[in-house]
């Protein structure tokens, strides 16, 4: 890898990371599309743990009173504040991180092909479309329901389909159980956080096992151009969100799937 190329995937993972876009797809086409070598697992975990911290510095106020309620409700039994929310987050990252051990090997391997995550493109880009079409957009992720919490929670798994986008198919359900955008949005940023961080921690278990494969100084332009980036998308998306709607978005993902089945 150069410096240039480092830089670029690493731009692409801050900002395709948040929008429902899927970064995945971007991440895997980008560089076979322009002939770079691979970039190897320890750089994915360079630009995912900058993405991590751009969520963490940007929700830092709600993260820490998350944790805080949270670890009262152990003591009190009792879900005041902010403890809720965080049980919410905690609960709702069961089922990717089941489905994610079971179907590793799948995941990793036949699922990558062009033609998956052109259709993962296209079709949970039309259901995106429907829930943000017909949702009713009337409550926050601060009255949520256990049965929101299962459904968002069963969504997210599906995003171990590359193409599909995390953040994607779980502002869908947030929008189909009748959640506003921006609640759907930022339950969505906040369900990432404990996703990177197992998805991470495995990764960066596998790097510490073989080699670095990239020198320091490129890890470290993608870990600072993923964080700079992701903080700003993610500025940038919840304050135009209620303005600008899925549509776009939606229209990106049915045009890259139509080219993708296009070109192979």
């Amino acid at each position: 890898m150069t410096y240039l190329q480092a830089l670029v995937l690493a731009l692409i993972q801050g900002i395709t990371e948040w929008l429902p876009i899927s970064s995945s797809a971007h991440l895997i086409l980008f560089p076979a599309l322009a002939g770079w070598p691979d970039q190897g697992l320890a750089f994915d975990v360079a630009v995912h743990v900058g993405s991590l911290m751009a969520v963490l510095l940007y929700f830092r106020a709600d993260i820490a009173a998350m944790a805080r309620d949270w670890g009262r409700s152990l003591v009190t039994r009792r879900l005041a504040g902010e403890a809720r929310l965080a049980w919410a987050v905690l609960f709702a990252t069961i089922p990717v991180g089941l489905a994610g051990l079971a179907f590793k090997e799948q995941v990793e391997g036949v699922m990558r092909d062009p033609h998956v995550l052109a259709w993962a493109l296209i079709g949970f880009g039309v259901l995106l479309w429907g829930a943000d079409r017909w949702g009713r957009r009337v409550r926050t992720e601060r009255q949520l329901t256990w049965k929101d919490v299962a459904v968002i929670g069963c969504a997210q798994a599906l995003a171990l389909i590359p193409g599909t986008s995390r953040s994607g198919i779980t502002m869908t359900a947030g929008l189909a159980v009748g959640w506003t955008r921006e609640a759907a949005a930022r339950f969505s940023f906040l369900l990432a956080i404990p996703v990177i961080v197992l998805a991470g921690g495995l990764d960066a278990v596998d790097v510490v096992r073989g080699e670095a494969g990239q020198p320091l100084s490129l890890l470290a332009v993608g870990f600072l151009a993923s964080a700079l980036s992701a903080y700003l998308c993610i500025w940038a998306f919840l304050a135009w969100i209620r303005r600008i709607g899925m549509g776009p978005f939606v229209i990106y993902r049915i045009a890259l799937g139509l080219l993708l089945l296009a070109v192979f």
